[in-house]
């Protein structure tokens, strides 16, 4: 009987090697924890962090990672920041605030700040009505235009645009402090001319507003250069013909990137095999999370504000030929 088990055991143990189960990155190390804060539970970024975290907890033998809620970003940074996590996602601009100790970050610089990734855009969507008459930022003076809630960072996208565009904000505008959700209703019912919407591509508000007489404004270039020389975190972006109802052409825009970051107090062989199999595994990545499909290792030391690479993630994108 001890021998039928035995012989048992050991066919057991080879059929589950020969049926697929994961098998994770060979080599001696020892254990790491991920903790990678998100954004509240019901949002898009916990099921990426979800996602990307199984990925590594899957593939690598040393690491075992998880994903939480947070309260978004600023959270998230400064939980690295306090050793509280080790892996998070923000857009690049706050990682820049917090490395520098900027605004919300002023007096609490984080220089063991470091990036792993540069991930998808998050585009600035301007949506107006068609009789408001509005063909560009400038003839958003006078109206009423929605901007989000009051101090939020899509409020602070207005301020940034407007002023770029020559206007004195929020003076020029007639400004109204909503949400998204409520901004394209009233987009709809015409009560206001236009809204500021920053969402990956396709928004529910933004399909919502163009399925009525609604359009999407283009931000030309000399706005985005203008951006750039004082907010390194700006890229151009296009919205392709299509993305949304009765967009007939393409839309130039700006946008930020979405950034996942960690701290030198993670070991470079770590951050290593992070970022590896992070990019060895990102077209099954992608069919799980739309915000992940067609991203590529090259686009990810693009656009990240000039912020520092971890030197683990360098190493990595120097094996590719990415980086000299």
């Amino acid at each position: 009987m001890k021998k039928m088990k035995a012989m048992l055991t050991v066919t057991l143990a080879a059929a589950l090697a020969l049926t697929g189960c994961p098998k994770k990155a060979a080599g001696t190390h020892e254990q790491v924890v991920i903790k990678f804060p998100t954004a509240t539970a019901s949002g898009a970024l916990y099921a990426v962090g979800a996602a990307i975290t199984n990925m590594w907890d899957t593939n690598i033998n040393f690491v075992s990672a998880s994903s939480q809620a947070s309260n978004g970003g600023l959270d998230n940074l400064n939980q690295i920041a306090d050793g509280e996590s080790q892996v998070s996602i923000a857009i690049s601009s706050n990682c820049f605030q917090s490395y520098y100790g900027l605004d919300t970050f002023e007096g609490r610089a984080n220089k063991n700040l470091r990036v792993i990734a540069g991930l998808y855009f998050n585009p600035n969507q301007v949506v107006v009505t068609k009789k408001s008459g509005i063909t560009s930022l400038e003839g958003v003076k006078g109206k009423h235009f929605a901007v989000a809630a009051a101090g939020s960072s899509v409020e602070g996208e207005c301020n940034n645009h407007f002023t770029a565009a020559g206007l004195n904000y929020p003076d020029d505008i007639r400004a109204e402090y909503i949400a998204f959700g409520d901004a394209a209703d009233m987009l709809q019912n015409g009560t206001i001319d236009g809204a500021w919407i920053m969402s990956g591509t396709p928004a529910a508000a933004v399909s919502q507003a163009l399925s009525s007489d609604c359009m999407l404004l283009d931000v030309p270039d000399d706005i985005i250069t203008t951006l750039q020389a004082s907010y390194p975190w700006y890229a151009r972006y296009t919205i392709p013909a299509g993305t949304y109802p009765n967009q007939d052409a393409d839309v130039q825009t700006s946008a930020i990137k979405m950034t996942m970051f960690t701290s030198t107090d993670l070991d470079e062989e770590t951050v290593y095999q992070l970022t590896k199999t992070l990019w060895e595994h990102i077209d099954e990545l992608g069919e799980a999370q739309s915000s992940l499909k067609g991203l590529t290792a090259e686009a990810a030391v693009l656009d990240i504000a000039r912020l520092p690479l971890h030197d683990g993630a360098i190493r990595y994108y120097k094996e590719i030929g990415i980086l000299e």
